[in-house]
């Protein structure tokens, strides 16, 4: 199987650090499995494991994404659209549906995290929904989008925004069969 650039930084730094897959659950909260599932998988997790395995290395966010860093401003142009990072919605391979771009992967010391995000339909109809420390911020660029927060359900259309406490349980997802694309900005405290 062929792990994911997330996993395979993880795991350097699990092994630069050496710390062990129990000591890593304890700081992030996470169990040994669901970290086992992560660093064994070919897709990305939801940003919710991620940031708190982040914060139990005492890392951001887009360390796991960073390929390399600038101190002055980074812009993104057209024509600098790398692969994406195919993130799931749950601690499992099943039920992918978000391809992120990251806008600023070379901005050293960042505290947002912008992303353009293809949003695939979802494969099954369960939703599953996640909380993070932090906030969100999404445009809608293309297609009509549903984001779940709390008890409440939103439907974006292109030009509408959103943005909310994270800490909240929340899924974004495309409304129908149709995909959907969004710009959105994740903050995460360190």
């Amino acid at each position: 199987m062929k792990k994911n650039v997330v996993s395979e930084k993880i795991s350097t730094l699990l092994n630069d650090r050496n710390i062990s897959l129990e000591e890593l659950s304890k700081l992030s909260g996470l169990t040994e499995s669901q970290i086992s599932l992560i660093l064994e998988s070919e897709k990305i997790p939801s940003l919710a494991p991620l940031i708190k395995i982040a914060r139990g290395l005492g890392l951001r966010l887009g360390t796991f994404l960073d390929d390399s860093e600038n101190i002055g401003p980074v812009v993104h142009r057209l024509s600098d659209k790398t692969d994406s990072a195919t993130f799931s919605s749950q601690l499992s391979t099943s039920n992918s549906h978000l391809d992120f771009y990251s806008l600023a992967g070379n901005k050293a010391g960042r505290h947002m995290e912008p992303f353009v995000i293809d949003i695939k339909p979802s494969v099954t109809n369960e939703p599953i929904l996640s909380s993070h420390e932090g906030e969100e911020f999404i445009f809608v660029i293309s297609g009509e989008v549903k984001i779940i927060y709390g008890k409440e359900t939103y439907v974006l259309q292109k030009g509408e925004s959103i943005y909310y406490d994270s800490i909240v349980d929340h899924l974004v997802s495309a409304v129908s069969d149709n995909p959907a694309q969004i710009v959105a900005v994740v903050y995460t405290p360190i």
